[in-house]
């Protein structure tokens, strides 16, 4: 297969500045509705990148679990590798591709982690059995074998089995709140739309047409 070759085309509309809401909020709950009523698999599927101390980026696949104008929320263990990088770097780029629909939406800001009273919240609301593995995986560290994973997790299930699974102390959540998001829908001849919206001192929001 001769990567090079590979191509097609973007015909599924563009995207005009009329079109746009002046809440780039509102409007990226506008595209998620649509994700979601074309049925594309996981629309709430966002790629993660944080930059540990010695400058590495490193991504991954996580979902975006709240959304407000305060910004984006997902949830991991603490000890994992973008909760460790978050520490020394308490920022963050999220891509949401939505290839079907030629669409991605990229947002950049600032994160804080979430109270312990929200993170409980919501991890009340997890099915049990994710619950048990919150506590069965040490995220981002070395596991001899998947076997060990499936006996850690056997043995949370028999610890909790006459209760309610708690919260562990080194699970939590963190809030990414913008402070740039761009909307990009693929055009013909990779003449795509690209507008970006920038967050001005007083809440409000630039909007700015970036060349493809």
């Amino acid at each position: 297969m001769d990567i090079s070759q590979l191509r097609r085309e973007y015909l599924r509309g563009g995207l005009r500045r009329r079109d746009l809401d002046p809440d780039p909020i509102a409007q990226f709950r506008h595209w998620l509705d649509q994700a979601g009523e074309v049925g594309i698999s996981d629309p709430t599927a966002m790629c993660v990148a944080t930059v540990a101390a010695d400058g590495q980026p490193s991504q991954r696949i996580v979902l975006l679990k709240q959304l407000d104008e305060r910004g984006f929320v997902f949830y991991t263990n603490l000890g994992s590798r973008k909760a460790r990088d978050l520490e020394g770097n308490p920022r963050a780029s999220l891509l949401f591709p939505w290839h079907p629909m030629d669409r991605q939406v990229k947002v950049r800001g600032v994160v804080s982690r979430l109270p312990a009273a929200e993170v409980l919240r919501y991890f009340a609301t997890r099915p049990r059995d994710s619950q048990l593995s919150a506590w069965a995986s040490d995220q981002s560290r070395p596991v001899s074998s998947r076997n060990l994973l499936l006996a850690q997790f056997a043995a949370m299930r028999e610890k909790f089995a006459k209760g309610e699974v708690p919260l562990p102390d080194f699970w939590g959540g963190y809030r990414v709140e913008p402070h740039a998001i761009e909307f990009w829908q693929g055009g013909a001849d990779r003449l795509h739309d690209r507008f970006e919206y920038t967050r001005c001192d007083k809440g409000s929001w630039a909007i700015a047409r970036l060349a493809p």
